[in-house]
């Protein structure tokens, strides 16, 4: 079991960026890792929704049932379970012009050969930067998404 974390400031309100981490169309843009989202409670990820996803990933494809724990200003917290399981934090933290985004993620090995080879090649991509792309492109997303127009 392995944990990575990063951090970033985004020029936003909180609610902006629970936004873009709870809108499953947004999260196929912002994700490292391509994946089809196969069903969302609700059509979106709210505290005690659950969702399946579908992707490709050390050459085989995949699914992860998805359930949220905590979804709001403070938070998005989920596990997503699969041949690995995965467990996903983010934390905003508002402060005087922006927003202060944490994530971490842990990664554990639910057993056997391809849960063990899964696990080492999810931690390969965690440890070449994958985690710090997934929130450098939450904070473009939100940003993008958020932007006020222009005076006329």
């Amino acid at each position: 079991m392995a944990t990575w974390q990063t951090s970033t400031t985004v020029q936003a309100r909180p609610e902006q960026i629970l936004d873009v981490l709870t809108d499953p169309e947004a999260a196929v843009r912002w994700s490292p890792i391509d994946f089809d989202v196969d069903f969302v409670d609700g059509g979106r990820l709210t505290t005690g929704s659950s969702a399946r996803v579908t992707g490709r990933l050390a050459g085989r494809e995949i699914a992860f049932d998805i359930e949220v724990i905590r979804a709001d200003e403070q938070r998005l917290l989920l596990t997503a379970t699969g041949p690995i399981e995965i467990d996903v934090k983010y934390d905003v933290e508002p402060l005087d012009s922006h927003v202060e985004l944490r994530a971490w993620v842990t990664v554990r090995s639910r057993g056997g050969l391809f849960g063990r080879i899964l696990s080492g090649a999810t931690e390969g991509l965690l440890g070449a930067g994958m985690l710090n792309a997934a929130v450098a492109r939450i904070a473009r997303e939100v940003e993008a998404s958020h932007e006020l127009p222009l005076a006329a």
